[in-house]
């Protein structure tokens, strides 16, 4: 799987995360009074399961990505390190908006969504990686 994601890397993973991560921005650039009635839930699920995404998003673009070794090797760690900085000054940047807040708590949240969405990845990457050793051993 993740040979054919790093052949196809611009459309299938580098695209995916730029809209998603635009989308996230827009989306919390917005007053609170604006946001979708659909987007009602826990505020702290709702920063766990949006980092998540990015999370896992984050993590695809640098297991695929040929600038670095270091952190290819390592993706967990860059993708931990961005989704946390990008949380920090998400939070700082809600300081200027309407109805938003910066709340510590909040980016304990998108931690915890980035690490979540990090151990959801490495865990399809492994099975994917296992059961196309099955296939090539049969």
């Amino acid at each position: 799987m993740l040979e054919y994601l790093e052949k196809k890397k611009t459309l299938l993973v580098y695209l995916p995360l730029g809209v998603y991560w635009l989308v996230l921005f827009i989306l919390t650039s917005m007053p609170s009074a604006n946001l979708p009635k659909s987007f009602e839930f826990n505020d702290k699920m709702e920063h766990t399961s949006a980092f998540a995404v990015l999370g896992m998003l984050l993590s695809l673009a640098i297991s695929v990505q040929n600038s670095s070794k270091y952190f290819k090797s390592r993706a967990w760690l860059g993708s931990l390190i961005i989704g946390a900085t990008y949380g920090a000054f998400d939070e700082l940047h809600q300081l200027f908006v309407v109805g938003r807040s910066c709340d510590f708590f909040d980016w304990m949240a998108d931690i915890t969504g980035t690490s979540v969405g990090i151990i959801i990845t490495y865990a399809i990457i492994k099975i994917s990686a296992r059961k196309s050793n099955l296939e090539i051993a049969s």
